[in-house]
């Protein structure tokens, strides 16, 4: 296992170090060859090393890989702006290799995923890899609390690993409103060979990224909300980046698929539904489940679920529909099911699907639960920790709020609207750069105060197990994502929270996912075996709210400096505010 260690990290070393040659050698994109991709296809491509200055390098490379324990997969993505017309309005899109939604990330459980992206936008930009959980290396995670930007012409090379992971994952632009316009993807994170999986082999495999969408430009959006304003309700609903009866997926008689759907809109929770189909969720972003069948799925923001479908039907055409929940408008989007055999069109109504119920999806959402005896990214079962016998050492509880702030909207945890700072807290900690944030800064339960600004971090102690409670006293379905963690759902209800409210945790089989919703007037809680240091985001996935300060930082401290607690700073790391200037490590 040492030895396995000590490779993976030469490897990286090298990588790292030969970047460092690279990342002077591109100055445009014409040297980052593209990467061509088929969003309906099972397998998606890996990209080619780049050329002369490199060469030598990739020898070393090549040997390395060979005795780590674990494979290399290289991509090269170029973004850049291109105009896109999902809705019927051109407007201004952010395209990965040429592509909207961007190329889709195939791994295998372990695999080191090398991702070079030159940003060739006129701004900085910064992917986040939303469900993967970096481990022991957040300062790749993507966000301004970790990772400084890459600025307008620069490259930046993520080395990931998709340690002990399986499931179904997206990456997004994480700055500005970046996101509105585009430049997301699927990531599928395959079970090793040898591992068992629950379920045979699917005939196909495709990934649905679905979500609310605005044919107003990005820039725009952020301009509303800089000057302390909501913004408007969407304008529709995309599938796969398309507007309505613009996609389609094409099975054939008898066979039995994968459907793998993320939520990767802005602002609402999406139900799910294919006309006379079935789906059996199998798979919630890293946990197989126990396989209950479903005619709708309520898929909140920023959350993944695998489904198996069987196309049993007789042969024709079927409706697939997207569309929103908990909203006074329904905003729609039709798609279709193919059956290969079959020209005849779909016919009849569009499946219904609820609209505003609530209770409906809690019973859901409490319906979801993991398969014990099933693997996981281990051949044990997924059952065999206990998490229901661990005592926790504390309870955070946060709650969101709305109001305002000198005369701004601004949202808040605990009474804290988050203000990034000029430097990434991260950074901050290995620098011992003083004034950049204080712990402390967010109280760990609410406090009623009225909202002010901070840049708040929480903290927490590693190898602990901890209970967060989200409270929502607001009229919205609120969801919170948390980087770097698989985290147990163990309890959501409505009402106020209370320490009596865990009689009624799931203690047994909750499922473990990375993104949790919070229903209106209600609370969810989660607990958290914190096993991975490094400064982890907590945010709402409503953008919006995020953006003017409904986040904070969960701080997972070790004093020990071994690397099998946490990565040193990665060499290439880009350093920005009050770290420019300063020196990474020696090689």
């Amino acid at each position: 296992m040492r030895l396995g260690l000590s490779f993976t990290l030469l490897f990286k070393t090298i990588l790292l170090t030969t970047h460092h040659l690279h990342s002077h050698y591109i100055s445009s994109p014409k040297n980052i060859k593209l990467q061509n991709n088929n969003r309906f296809s099972s397998h998606s491509s890996s990209t080619t090393m780049p050329s002369p200055p490199l060469r030598l390098a990739v020898l070393f490379l090549c040997l390395a890989a060979a005795a780590a324990d674990s494979p290399y997969r290289f991509f090269s993505w170029n973004v850049t702006y291109g105009t896109i017309s999902p809705l019927g309005v051109p407007q201004q899109g952010i395209l990965i290799n040429g592509q909207f939604p961007g190329p889709e990330i195939y791994s295998v459980t372990n695999d080191n995923i090398i991702v070079n992206v030159f940003n060739s936008l006129k701004e900085p930009f910064l992917i986040h890899w939303n469900g993967v959980q970096n481990r022991r290396n957040s300062y790749v995670d993507g966000v301004l609390g970790t990772t400084c930007p890459i600025p307008p012409g620069q490259n930046f090379t993520y080395i990931l690993q998709m340690k002990d992971q399986i499931g179904s994952f997206f990456y997004f632009p994480s700055l500005a409103m970046h996101k509105a316009a585009g430049g997301f993807g699927g990531i599928r994170i395959m079970s090793r060979p040898l591992i068992p999986v629950p379920f045979d082999p699917p005939a196909d495999d495709f990934t649905l990224l679905i979500g609310d969408w605005y044919k107003t430009n990005h820039t725009i959006l952020k301009t509303i909300l800089d000057r302390g304003k909501k913004l408007p309700f969407p304008h529709g609903v995309l599938i796969n980046g398309r507007g309505p009866s613009a996609t389609a997926f094409t099975v054939n008689q008898g066979k039995t698929y994968r459907l793998r759907i993320c939520n990767v809109g802005l602002q609402n929770s999406i139900n799910f539904r294919i006309q006379d189909h079935k789906m059996k969720v199998v798979e919630v972003e890293g946990t197989h489940t126990l396989q209950i069948s479903y005619s709708s799925l309520d898929i909140h923001l920023g959350q993944c679920m695998s489904v198996l479908i069987t196309a049993d039907q007789p042969p024709k055409n079927y409706y697939v529909v997207a569309s929103t929940r908990f909203t006074s408008r329904v905003l729609t989007n039709t798609g279709f099911l193919r059956y290969s055999s079959s020209n005849t069109p779909a016919s009849g109504p569009l499946p219904g699907g609820p609209t505003t119920q609530i209770d409906w999806s809690l019973n859901q959402a409490r319906s979801l639960r993991t398969n014990l005896t099933a693997s996981g990214p281990r051949p044990n079962p997924q059952g065999s920790y206990h998490y229901g016998m661990i005592k926790t050492v504390k309870t955070i509880r946060l709650a969101s709020s709305a109001g305002q702030v000198n005369g701004k909207q601004r949202y808040a945890l605990n009474s804290v609207s988050f203000v990034a700072p000029d430097t990434p807290m991260k950074l901050a900690d290995y620098f011992n750069i003083g004034g950049v944030y204080r712990l402390g800064s967010i109280s760990e339960a609410p406090r009623g105060a009225g909202i002010y600004t901070d840049t708040s971090v929480l903290g927490a102690d590693y190898r602990t197990f901890i209970e967060i409670v989200f409270e929502n006293y607001e009229n919205i379905v609120q969801s919170y994502h948390l980087s770097g963690y698989s985290f147990w759902v163990v309890g959501m209800d409505g009402g106020q929270w209370s320490s009596g409210s865990r009689n009624q945790y799931n203690l047994r089989d909750a499922v473990s996912r990375c993104t949790v919703q919070v229903y209106p007037k209600s609370w969810s809680a989660i607990y958290i075996a914190l096993d991975n240091v490094g400064m982890w985001n907590l945010r709402s996935e409503f953008w919006a709210r995020q953006y003017l300060g409904q986040q904070t930082y969960l701080r997972v401290f070790t004093a020990s400096t071994s690397l099998r607690d946490e990565y040193p700073i990665p060499k290439n790391a880009l350093l920005c505010g009050r770290a420019k200037g300063r020196h990474t490590r020696p090689l």
